[in-house]
């Protein structure tokens, strides 16, 4: 039998393979619903077809003594990575949740390829794709755009996005890259600019960390960020953060219509990011609530990955993105206010180099001892207690095997002992909602997606019914005394 061939994985790369761990499996999990059924023999052929185009998906991650590397699978089976599973007669929502809390909280096999495809019947009329990749193969733009590679415009084609190099000819919206880099992209101007500088000289900095340092060129500002993350609190104890068990819920809600979402947003002067954030924080504060939990006060912190690779290296596998921290202010009672505070805090990151950072650290992680990995990997999950990720999709219609896409939702994985993964989502004209939780932590995430609407609603209430000055934000002691009531007290 021949040796099968090997090639040295990235530290950052062995960094991810390192820490998957019972309680928190890495791996990025999609569901994918369609109103139409797909054949398993086609979706087999489409995954060999676009999918294994990238060779990295025939590889199995190693971890040894003396550092991690992909070795090829000689007996690659593609039977064993995209299979079929069959749920009750016209099984709905709840269902399919369950399935998916299952599969999120299930290893992928070590001595094969780690990543698989579940073709879900009975879901509905149609049909659901739920896919399960470690984190060590790419992070999740580049393997949304993989995704993507695989889906058409129409049912029977032509593909929707391709890889063939394409002349740009206008501005980044004439781009569809564009639409799946994290809207913290324009926000953190100094870190894209830094990180794609690394990543474009080939710096290698998931290899040599150090280099992240040298290369940053920003000794004072750098240092400074240092410290602070250095002597950074934990944020406030809630229920949501704890030791994590190995059983996981997850659920996601009904969609909003992404022009009421922009409409809104410019109304309040607020980025759209900025919107779905304050309605994320007032959902999870509105849950506490429910509980008899404390919210004054209270702070819950954030693990925000921030993509580092320029545009045009998107399609490219392997994970080279930061993280930074942003503060959600689950203890403002009023909507209005709640928003501009998370506006602010936002554009407090503006010239942050946490991902920077965060990227050298992880670099750290995978290159060092794995003592050494368990130190910094707690060090930084102590400070937070969710991992949120917000990922702008096309919003035109796509087709997968001959199957109109018609919702999608994903998680990334929560590392440490973080319980709590929130995702956001637009696609095709809507936004979605999306909690993984910790079972023993958050049995019940659907009582958290579900106040997600409502959320919304009260922020477009004490819009509509408050006067406007001619300048500046609205102010939120108008909103709430043009409504009558509070609007944080309308039922969710």
């Amino acid at each position: 039998m021949p040796v099968s061939k090997r090639e040295r994985m990235s530290a950052v790369d062995t960094a991810w393979l390192r820490m998957d761990r019972p309680a928190n499996r890495m791996m990025i999990c999609g569901v994918l619903m369609f109103g139409d059924r797909i054949a398993l023999a086609r979706l087999r052929a489409l995954v060999a077809e676009r999918f294994l185009v990238f060779r990295r998906f025939r590889d199995i991650p190693v971890e040894a003594a003396t550092g991690s590397y992909w070795r090829a699978d000689d007996r690659f089976d593609i039977a064993k990575h995209v299979l079929a599973v069959r749920l009750d007669a016209d099984a709905g929502d709840a269902e399919l949740q369950a399935l998916a809390s299952k599969l999120l909280a299930t290893p992928l096999p070590r001595e094969r390829p780690m990543w698989q495809f579940h073709l879900v019947r009975n879901y509905r009329h149609g049909c659901a794709v739920i896919v399960r990749i470690h984190h060590c193969y790419a992070d999740g733009i580049a393997l949304v755009r993989v995704m993507l590679s695989m889906t058409d415009a129409g049912a029977d084609g032509p593909p929707a996005m391709p890889f063939e190099r394409r002349e740009r000819t206008g501005g980044p919206h004439d781009d569809p890259l564009a639409e799946l880099i994290s809207p913290l992209t324009g926000v953190l101007k100094s870190a894209r600019r830094i990180g794609g500088i690394l990543i474009d000289k080939g710096a290698g900095i998931w290899n040599d960390p150090a280099q992240a340092v040298a290369l940053a060129e920003q000794g004072t500002a750098l240092t400074a960020e240092i410290a602070k993350l250095a002597l950074m609190d934990e944020d406030s104890p809630t229920r949501f953060k704890g030791t994590p068990g190995v059983a996981k819920r997850v659920a996601w809600a009904d969609p909003l219509p992404l022009d009421e979402v922009k409409t809104l947003g410019r109304a309040l002067g607020a980025s759209i990011n900025d919107l779905l954030l304050a309605c994320v924080t007032g959902a999870l504060r509105s849950y506490l609530l429910e509980h008899g939990d404390r919210v004054g006060g209270v702070t819950l912190r954030a693990l925000v990955p921030v993509n580092l690779r320029p545009l045009d290296k998107a399609y490219r596998l392997g994970n080279q993105f930061g993280l930074v921290f942003l503060d959600l202010p689950i203890g403002i009672e009023n909507p209005i206010e709640r928003l501009y505070a998370v506006r602010a805090n936002m554009a407090a990151l503006k010239d942050s180099f946490q991902p920077v950072l965060a990227l050298g650290l992880l670099a750290a992680m995978g290159a060092g001892p794995k003592i050494l990995q368990e130190t910094l990997l707690v060090a930084l999950a102590r400070n937070a207690t969710a991992v949120m990720t917000n990922v702008p999709g096309p919003q035109t219609p796509l087709w997968l095997a001959g199957a109109r896409l018609d919702g999608l939702m994903f998680w990334v994985p929560q590392s440490g002992d973080i319980g709590l993964g929130v995702s956001i989502l637009s696609y095709d004209g809507a936004v979605r909602f999306g909690i993984a939780a910790d079972r023993g932590l958050c049995p019940d995430p659907h009582r958290v997606s579900g106040r997600f609407a409502a959320e919304f609603e009260k922020l477009l209430l004490a819009t509509l019914m408050s006067p406007w000055p001619r300048e500046g934000d609205l102010d939120p002691a108008v909103a709430e005394k043009a409504i009558g009531i509070r609007p944080d007290r309308i039922r969710a």
